[in-house]
């Protein structure tokens, strides 16, 4: 069967950038359109709106520097405006040389935002097109507000498309602008304007307002769509735009009539390093790059696995360069602690593989998330004891916060029953508070864990006396891990999370008792 080619269009570096907070430097752009061209092979590139800024337009510049070296720049796309010309001369200094002009697809936005007839509109598109064609500049076409437009005044869409159909226009872009339409609608459009026009190039541009984008690029493409519109994780104004990793994903497992270029094994490492440049976090439940997207967490489906690999589907993690992974929390059973033990090339005797797994599940009523780098700790830990208990004990404190003075705390510590007092002052109460407790480790020869994250947050809309979650992230031996503390009061949730942190890492006496024995139980 000979398959259909459909053009991807990412349009992170423009529609991208309106993600609220996000702002790429010309440096950036220049990589980011690196990596989607070469790196994941998409066909085309929107990388800014013209006349935003000084700063875009010197990215634009140096991406287009690179483009026409590379032999890219008809791939590189820039958004444009019915503005007399300002664009076109915008683009010439820049060497851009494919403009998606912005114009209005619905009769609600033409009447009342641009105040203005259809005849007249297109008398400026026209002229719009004209002058890129004297300045070899190839034009694609959006119908800003399409969606609603087909819904609401389908006889000017239809009047418009007529005239475009006219023009020198290579694609004509079909935007849901306000992420508004439903599977079914968007089949109906698009399938109507491909059946009335089937020599035309339409794109379609979905956004996830509903959280059917996905949804609607499979109707789009089923429909006749020959591009589609998206962006790296998503990104976008309100809710983002189709998100090219799942795009991608779809159309290979569920359209095979459908062939496209993007490569699906760099797909993550690129959504990793648009995150690295936002700051935009991706959602651990996002998928195809989320964390936790490719991890089991239910101990029967690690025992599925193993067993001719039962809970398997088309959506293999190699697939995207990842790999799977077993949780470590209280829904986990044998199945889930032996994959990851396997992983670190342990071996635990059964007796101690049932007390390894109770101190999981115990530990995921206190940790959000245990994980297998976690587990040589948990090891060490149950083989002294077959029950949990709290070996250092915050007993009392005293935490003083003055004007002109600097904050100090006097500390009360009991561990392994000996009670030790100490007094420290710090530049908050917290850290006077870890000073004292350094000071106690100091003098048992002893050393502490390094704070590397600190965060705090409190439900939203709460008010100042609201329960506050502080979560700190440490590191010892390499190995990084989190404990969270829950009290209206910011410091004292720290301490809680302090002493949680205190008996989640290996009791020194247990390590200088336990050396020999642990060796014996464990099989490298």
């Amino acid at each position: 069967m000979k398959k259909r080619k459909i053009e991807i269009m990412d349009t992170t570096l423009r529609d991208g950038e309106q993600t609220s907070g996000v702002s790429f430097s010309a440096a950036e752009k220049l990589t980011i359109a690196q990596l989607l061209l070469e790196e994941l092979n998409v066909d085309r590139i929107e990388i800014a709106s013209a006349r935003v800024s000084e700063g875009e337009f010197q990215g634009v510049k140096g991406v287009m520097a690179w483009a026409k070296e590379k032999g890219y720049t008809y791939r590189i796309e820039v958004l444009t405006f019915v503005d007399g010309g300002l664009s076109i001369e915008w683009m010439k200094n820049t060497g851009a040389k494919v403009q998606n002009l912005l114009t209005k697809g619905s009769m609600n936005h033409l009447t009342h935002q641009l105040k203005k007839t259809p005849e007249q509109h297109f008398s400026e598109i026209a002229h719009s097109i004209a002058l890129a064609q004297e300045n070899n500049i190839d034009t694609n076409v959006y119908l800003e507000d399409w969606s609603n437009g087909m819904r609401n005044s389908p006889e000017y869409v239809y009047q418009y498309l007529d005239f475009l159909t006219k023009q020198p226009v290579k694609r004509i872009l079909l935007p849901d602008t306000l992420g508004v339409l439903i599977p079914a609608e968007t089949f109906e459009f698009i399938s109507k304007i491909t059946a009335k026009y089937p020599h035309i190039h339409f794109d379609f541009h979905a956004h996830n307002d509903y959280d059917l984008s996905i949804a609607n690029v499979m109707e789009a493409v089923k429909a006749g769509i020959q591009g589609l519109h998206v962006t790296v994780n998503g990104m976008g104004e309100r809710a983002g735009n189709a998100p090219l990793e799942s795009t991608v994903a779809v159309i290979n497992d569920f359209l095979p009539e459908i062939e496209i270029n993007v490569k699906e094994s760099s797909l993550y490492s690129v959504s990793k390093l648009i995150e690295t440049f936002t700051g935009y976090r991706i959602p651990a439940n996002k998928p195809i790059v989320g964390d936790n997207v490719f991890t089991q967490t239910a101990g029967i489906h690690a025992d599925g696995d193993n067993k001719n690999n039962l809970y398997f589907n088309n959506l293999l993690p190699e697939r995207f360069g990842r790999q799977r992974k077993y949780a470590l929390g209280k829904t986990s059973g044998k199945a889930n602690i032996e994959k990851n033990l396997q992983e670190l090339g342990l071996q635990l005797n059964q007796e101690d593989l049932k007390l390894v797994t109770q101190r999981i599940i115990e530990l995921g009523d206190k940790k959000e998330t245990v994980t297998k780098e976690d587990l040589p700790y948990i090891i060490s830990d149950v083989l002294d004891s077959q029950t949990y208990e709290e070996k250092i004990v915050v007993e009392s404190y005293i935490l003083s916060h003055a004007k002109g003075m600097r904050p100090s705390t006097t500390l009360s510590l009991k561990m392994d029953g000996e009670v030790i007092e100490e007094h420290a002052q710090g530049d908050g109460q917290f850290d006077a508070f870890m000073n004292a407790l350094a000071k106690i480790y100091k003098s048992k020869n002893l050393e502490l864990p390094k704070l590397i994250d600190y965060a705090v947050r409190i439900p939203p809309g709460s008010s100042s006396d609201a329960l506050c979650e502080t979560i700190i992230t440490w590191i010892n031996n390499g190995k990084e891990f989190k404990t969270r503390g829950l009290d209206s009061d910011q410091t004292v949730a720290a301490i809680i999370a302090t002493q949680k942190m205190l008996n989640i890492i290996p009791s020194p006496t247990i390590l200088e008792g336990q050396g020999n024995e642990t060796e014996k139980e464990l099989k490298h």
